[in-house]
């Protein structure tokens, strides 16, 4: 007795020959994602989306094109860095000292806490 194969559905080649091209869009839109999270979180851009939160940061220090940026609640203000000489009167603020990593640190003038080397 001879048994008979019977096919449920399309053959193999009948099958869409895009479906493999979704998948590998699918997976590159979770990378992107995962890359931008990985940017918001690396530069605290989550503090510049809060509206409650003031921040300043310097970018690009110690650089022609530097620049600083300044959110104060709902306001964003970006000061670049120009070869103009700024001249009049005024009262010293405090201090900025450039460490051996490049950072820079500013101490206000009238500062509670003492630094101290050990």
């Amino acid at each position: 007795m001879r048994r008979r194969r019977y096919f449920s559905g399309a053959a193999p080649w009948d099958e869409d020959p895009m479906s493999g091209l979704s998948n590998i869009f699918d997976t590159a839109m979770v990378f992107a994602l995962g890359f931008l999270l990985a940017l918001v979180a690396s530069y605290s851009i989550q503090e510049m989306l809060d509206p409650q939160s003031t921040m300043t940061m310097v970018k690009n220090p110690g650089d022609p094109n530097m620049q600083i940026i300044i959110k104060d609640l709902d306001k964003i203000q970006v000061l670049n860095m120009t070869d103009k000489l700024a001249g009049g009167q005024g009262t010293k603020m405090g201090t900025a000292y450039r460490l051996e990593s490049g950072q820079v640190v500013y101490v206000p003038e009238n500062a509670t806490s003492h630094i101290s080397q050990s």
